[in-house]
């Protein structure tokens, strides 16, 4: 069967098809500036060759949807005949709330709980939504699943995934922590355990997803026991441009002094903190990286808090699980910087856990595979599990549609 796996933003529409019978992408896509007036962008790539290049208008999501379609069976360049050749469609959600601890197969009544839970992912849900109903405009007959970046960490105790506000928020307004990068952290997890060739039962992982946004978690017998990032995306270490953890009594703080609202404090936290706000140069770590090498201070100081803030984490994860197993680095920043993992796992000996210079090093960027960059008397595993989220949702999708 062929999977379409679809990831819709506000102005965005990211695609990728897979061959589920070797597992084998056979496109990759973006339609870009969708309804934000003047011309749109579309193009796709096979085998890393763009072969789909157009740029017209793109009013909405469903025009978006057709100029996918076109590229995907484009006489010339296409990779299908016609779209009878998909079986199904995966759709990555933001926010499933507490509803959702698996992918599930789209119908109304899933529909109607992603717009419930918009208040909670106020910029991707409703992109999520259009998507999802742009896609069902053009393909009626094809069925299709949601997998949630929340649904992974619904296994955590109410003893990590409530705040300490009066109760009345949870029972009311849904307040706690949900996590995200769940998909990537369910993959990686899972195939850690196959890589040690360990039964997940008595494993116990920590998973250091790094990239422009960044996520920690806790796993214990295959299962999330704890993550950083809350009740949206913005807690936890810092990121690109996101604050991460914070005394929320700044929010106020800045607000009364700046004579700002709190929608613009938040956009400030977002979308002009972490890194990019530290090092004023960049929210791209290779910038910052590059900057701290030369001299600037403010750039090696966003890179030692952002190093400090993911010690923190393994730490205290450690101590949350009663010790760890192994350590794993994934995604943009934690396959490909070199100098972080080690600076991350430096001194961690206490732990039991200890790199090998000469094997981190030659995980190269761009080219990450599957490493165990453990020194040769680690008690602990550190390893490097590059992530697929696409390939962990086009499987949920095969799984839930054979069942239909």
């Amino acid at each position: 069967m062929k999977v379409l796996i679809v990831n819709a933003g506000s102005s965005s529409l990211k695609y990728q098809l897979i061959d589920m019978d070797n597992e084998q992408t056979l496109a990759k896509g973006l339609v870009e500036r969708i309804g934000m007036g003047g011309v749109g962008h579309a193009e796709m790539k096979v085998d890393g060759k763009t072969v789909f290049d157009v740029e017209e208008p793109i009013g909405d999501h469903v025009k978006g949807c057709q100029l996918m379609i076109r590229a995907l069976t484009d006489k010339e360049n296409g990779v299908v005949k016609d779209m009878s050749e998909i079986g199904a469609v995966g759709h990555r959600v933001l926010h499933g709330g507490n509803k959702f601890s698996e992918s599930v197969v789209i119908n109304q009544a899933v529909m109607d709980a992603i717009e419930e839970f918009i208040p909670l992912g106020p910029l991707h849900n409703p992109a999520n939504l259009m998507g999802i109903k742009a896609c069902r405009e053009v393909m009626p007959d094809t069925p299709m699943v949601a997998v949630f970046d929340t649904a992974f960490h619904q296994t955590m105790p109410p003893k990590a995934y409530m705040y300490g506000v009066p109760y009345d928020y949870y029972e009311r307004l849904h307040v706690r922590r949900y996590g995200f990068h769940g998909t990537s952290h369910r993959y990686v997890s899972k195939r850690t355990a196959e890589f040690l060739k360990r039964d997940p039962k008595g494993l116990r992982i920590i998973i250091a997803h790094l990239g422009n946004g960044s996520s920690l978690s806790a796993v214990k017998d295959g299962k999330c026991v704890d993550t950083s990032m809350g009740i949206t995306p913005l807690e936890g270490v810092i990121m690109g441009t996101r604050s991460g953890v914070m005394d929320p009594a700044v929010v106020q703080y800045i607000c009364d002094n700046d004579h700002i609202s709190v929608d613009e404090m938040l956009n400030i936290c977002n979308k002009k903190s972490g890194l990019l706000g530290i090092s004023g140069l960049s929210n791209d770590m290779r910038d910052v990286d590059k900057a701290a090498r030369e001299g600037h201070e403010r750039a090696k100081l966003a890179r030692d808090m952002l190093v400090y803030g993911i010690k923190k984490y393994i730490g205290s994860y450690a101590a949350a699980m009663g010790g760890v197993d192994a350590i794993v680095f994934t995604a943009g920043i934690g396959e490909n910087n070199i100098e972080l993992r080690r600076d991350v796992m430096a001194d961690m000996e206490f732990l039991g856990a200890k790199i090998d210079e000469e094997k981190n090093a030659s995980v190269k960027p761009g080219r990450a595979t599957e490493t165990d960059i453990s020194a040769a008397d680690s008690k602990v595993k550190v390893l490097v599990i590059p992530t697929n989220e696409e390939i962990a949702i086009a499987r949920d999708t095969l799984e839930l549609v054979s069942k239909l």
